[in-house]
């Protein structure tokens, strides 16, 4: 079983270390960010046209983050709120599941 991947929502962003991009992202430029209930799905693209959030290079030890502010607030997630979110691939859905993300 693979170890949970911690994510931190911080001023309406995504935030996540350098070992969590390289492990589920590396290369890629972008991600989608869905609602799946409660939960919140974190999904690579692989292909540039097919848009999403940019990932964007947070500091010299390679963690990232993703502006997503119109995304959390649509989901009912201040600017203000700060949470800090386990999650785990899913081979299933292809992406990072935070289960109860939004309950």
């Amino acid at each position: 079983m693979m170890a949970a991947a911690i994510l931190t929502v911080r001023r309406a962003s995504l935030h996540f270390s350098g070992d969590i991009y390289e492990r589920y992202f590396s290369g890629l430029g972008s991600l989608i960010l869905l609602r799946d209930g409660s939960d919140l799905v974190v999904m690579p693209v692989r292909h540039q046209a097919g848009g999403g959030y940019v990932i964007k290079l947070r500091n010299a030890s390679g963690d990232r983050t993703v502006d997503a502010a119109d995304f959390f607030r649509d989901n009912g997630i201040d600017d203000a709120v700060e949470m800090t979110l386990p999650s785990m691939w899913s081979d299933d859905r292809a992406a990072l599941i935070a289960k109860g993300a939004f309950g």
